[in-house]
């Protein structure tokens, strides 16, 4: 059993700025990284980053403002997240496995965290 444990979120106005972390104790995953699911919409893929961190994806509306990366010797993936938008308000879940492409072929989750944006 893969455990995801995440932390970072909360409230932030508009223009601001979260870091994210999730944590695999134990464990050094393959891909790593973000979907995010807001209120009445299907879970979206946010950012994954391989093992070695060389290969690192980005979903269009959020590049330039978010960056991911990891820290192996910790087991712990992060999402830095600045310029903060009210549309990026969801729930974020950490995941990690081999699929990216779709959330339904994702393997293992985190329990989400909350991020809020004010405006």
């Amino acid at each position: 059993q893969v455990q995801l444990v995440e932390s970072g979120g909360g409230l932030v106005q508009a223009g601001g700025s979260l870091r994210l972390s999730c944590e695999a104790p134990g464990r050094t995953l393959n891909n790593m990284g973000w979907f995010r699911q807001a209120p009445g919409k299907e879970r979206e893929f946010v950012a994954r980053i391989s093992w070695s961190g060389g290969d690192r994806d980005l979903a269009d509306s959020v590049k330039g403002r978010f960056t991911i990366s990891r820290d192996n010797a910790k087991n712990t993936v992060y999402l830095q997240m600045d310029g903060l938008k009210p549309e990026d308000m969801a729930i974020y879940y950490c995941a990690a496995g081999l699929y990216f492409t779709d959330y339904r072929h994702v393997a293992y989750w985190g329990q989400g965290t909350q991020v809020t944006i004010s405006s």
